[in-house]
Formats: C-alpha cells, structure tokens, sequence
C-alpha cells in the first residue's frame, strides 16, 4: 500500500486520529503517513494468506496466533507503528505500553507487494522489521505473478536464509511456524496475472 506524509505529531495524537476516523496510518518517529487502500488482488492475497495460516495453525493447536492487517505493530527501537498485511504471533502476545491496539513481537511478518512498495518493503522496511528480536520470517508475496519470496532466519544466527517459490504447484515452507502453504490455495480466486 502506498502512505502520503501528513504531519508532524506525537504518538498520541496519531492514535487518537486513527481512532477519530477509523482510518489506517503509519507513524514512522513522529510523521503520520496516510495508507491508501490496495488492489482487488492484494486484498485477496491478504485474506488468503491470513486463512491459510490460520487454518494450519489450528489444526497444529500451537500457541501461534495469526493477525490480519488490522492489528498494528510497534517497532520500538524506531518508534515506528505500522500495518503489515499480516503477522503470527507465537506465545504471548506483547502489546505496545501506548497503544494495547499494536502488538511488539511477531515472528512471521507478510507483505504483499505492490509496484509502489516493492522497493520499501524489500529494503528499509525490512531493515526496520529486523530490530524485532522475535522475528525470524519475512514472507514477500507477488500480486502480478505466482512467486512468494520467504526471509527465514534461524535462531541465535545472524544470517537470513532466501527461499523462492514460484508456480501453482509450489509449496511454501514457512520454518518459523511450521507449517507449509500450496501455491495453490494462496492465489485462490486472484484474477488472472
């Protein structure tokens, strides 16, 4: 999704305009940036992934939770809110001391990427998720072709390890939950790319 710069503001007023018109904004260390809305195959892509996982994740009956786009995320170290596409949390949920609305620890965060994003989300976006100590997988989704990258870094390592999947056919493993997503199910009903 792409974000237009409004203001300079504190943390609190940027919760309370979110609250006052039910819209999503980003606060990157006191700029509020307007999110615009994204494409019928974003939108899409955005429930498929959220389904998918959440439906694994209940037949496996482990502590992870996954969380749609609505759900906000604090990134302390850069005092940072954002909305994610989606995320998984697993064991307890830490939410942020400001906001009990925006959660601090995922360890899967998805992206749908968009022409206007690409370039953010595969670059500094990723550089700001990686101060989250419990992140451990970035999943970048393509909405114009069936090709889903997925960032995976284990634990007490320093190295991230790049996955491509590409193809209808393919199964996506995604480590840090442990459970895999066909290609399949992800792209249902997205029209054609």
């Amino acid at each position: 999704m792409k974000t237009h710069k409004l203001t300079q503001s504190t943390v609190a007023e940027y919760i309370q305009r979110e609250k006052d018109n039910g819209l999503k904004y980003e606060y990157h260390d006191g700029e509020i940036f307007a999110m615009e809305g994204g494409s019928y195959n974003h939108g899409l892509l955005c429930g498929n992934i959220y389904a998918e996982m959440r439906r694994a994740l209940r037949a496996k009956g482990n502590s992870c939770k996954p969380l749609s786009s609505e759900i906000k995320l604090y990134i302390a170290t850069k005092n940072n809110y954002v909305h994610p596409d989606s995320m998984v949390v697993c064991g307890e949920v830490n939410k942020a001391d400001d906001d009990k609305n925006a959660v601090t620890n995922p360890t899967l965060i998805v992206e749908v990427l968009s022409k206007s994003t690409a370039d953010y989300d595969r670059g500094d976006k990723f550089h700001t998720y990686r101060q989250i100590p419990e992140f451990k997988e970035y999943v970048l989704i393509d909405q114009y072709k069936e090709v889903v990258e997925v960032f995976y870094k284990p634990d007490h390592v320093d190295l991230w390890k790049i996955s491509r999947y590409e193809g209808l056919a393919a199964i996506i493993e995604l480590e840090s939950i442990g459970i895999a997503i066909k290609m399949s199910d992800l792209y249902f009903d997205v029209d054609e790319l």
